[in-house]
């Protein structure tokens, strides 16, 4: 395996983690609750139960509702926030995502959702792109980044219950370039997701737990502005420390959108980028949509055992990827990213992809996705064995 020198990828910019440590991240609460500050090192306290994640956002006025599926799998859907907050393998305690530290206590968690700041529950949310139309207000001036309230936590409505369950946010955004508001519905409905490896020959260990879903997202616009492009965009927030491998066709070029990484920590052969997610602050790369193939697996020793998460998704090179980078915005075309923040923010490690947008030159108003959630967890040879079989090949080598 060859490995692809820091100096090819593209300059950092400075000033984006003063931006984002800015941000809402509770940990004033925490200090006053007796917590560990979410900072370095501070979250290597176990994550709660099911249980208790569940006993706690009722008390904090959260609720959630837990989805079963028929393998056994549970998912926690929060309206709040329009999230997945937890995903757990049949009969399992244990959430495979990260959640808010805060999250661990009803004291904490009423403080955490009284606060004024962003409201970063954890889990996987969805977001619209271009970052720099919607999150920088006064864009091109960086100084300022605000997560719109009507889109997170956004106001979610639930239709139906169980299997049938969706959430709807209606909302309005001003877009920072144009100037113009386009008024937008996301939709988020759930499935199951069965095992991959359920018809493979000696496809999954009798020790290996496994819970999985399939996420349906749509967004329209419904009126507004209909000249400026609008993208869907997923994030999934996991436990710290892992590694996250991205196959690709051919050699990619990770653009490195902010932060520094050193050279050890970002391997890039012909087919595969592996991305290890361990430095302290705030670090980014993307991916172009040319080259990703569309899965994209974290894997990470939880207690004493390993966990696998894996996010299936459609790329299409034909589609607009309109998310951009900062310092150029004229520079179109990434679907997949992935995001390492270990600061007073948190400690988790994001994977990011964009669909294809809506609105101006596309001539479309709708777009609908659907991608799959797999997540493994078990001895660690058993999840190296799983990390070949569905995402880096029998080349991969820890």
């Amino acid at each position: 395996m060859n490995r692809e020198p820091t100096e090819r990828i593209r300059p950092a910019l400075p000033s984006r983690r003063q931006f984002l440590s800015a941000l809402g991240t509770g940990a004033g609460l925490a200090c006053v609750a007796g917590l560990p500050r979410p900072g370095l090192g501070a979250e290597r306290t176990s994550p709660p139960s099911k249980r208790l994640l569940l006993e706690v956002l009722e008390a904090a006025g959260k609720p959630a509702q837990v989805v079963a599926n028929p393998d056994g799998t549970e998912i926690v859907l929060l309206p709040y926030g329009g999230r997945v907050l937890g995903l757990f393998a049949k009969g399992s305690e244990e959430n495979f995502y990260w959640t808010h530290p805060l999250l661990r206590a009803v004291e904490t968690a009423k403080a955490f959702y009284a606060g004024t700041d962003w409201h970063n529950s954890g889990g996987d949310r969805t977001w619209v792109a271009p970052e720099v139309d919607v999150f920088l207000p006064n864009f091109p001036s960086r100084e300022k980044y605000f997560q719109p309230r009507e889109l997170d936590p956004g106001n979610h409505c639930v239709s139906g219950e169980g299997a049938a369950l969706r959430l709807i946010n209606r909302l309005t955004l001003t877009l920072s370039r144009s100037r113009k508001q386009v008024e937008l519905e996301i939709t988020k409905s759930f499935a199951p997701a069965p095992n991959p490896l359920r018809h493979e020959r000696g496809g999954m260990a009798a020790e290996v737990q496994y819970g999985g879903y399939i996420q349906h997202t749509s967004l329209a616009i419904v009126g507004g502005d209909r000249t400026s492009p609008v993208g869907l965009w997923n994030l999934v927030q996991m436990p710290h420390g892992g590694e996250l491998l991205m196959p690709t066709f051919s050699r990619p070029e990770p653009r490195l959108t902010f932060g520094k990484i050193p050279a050890a920590d970002l391997v890039v052969d012909d087919c595969l980028v592996r991305y290890r997610m361990r430095q302290a602050g705030e670090h980014k790369i993307a991916l172009r949509a040319a080259t990703v193939t569309g899965r994209v697996g974290y894997m990470s020793q939880q207690r004493e055992r390993w966990a696998l998460i894996i996010r299936n998704f459609v790329v299409n090179p034909s589609g607009q990827y309109v998310d951009v980078p900062w310092d150029d915005p004229s520079d179109l075309g990434y679907s997949t990213q992935a995001c390492n923040v270990n600061s007073g923010l948190g400690q988790f490690s994001e994977l990011e992809y964009h669909i294809p947008a809506i609105g101006g030159s596309t001539g479309r108003m709708r777009c609908d996705d659907a991608a799959q959630v797999w997540a493994f967890r078990g001895p660690e040879q058993s999840i190296l064995k799983i990390t070949r079989r569905l995402v880096a090949g029998d080349r991969f080598i820890p």
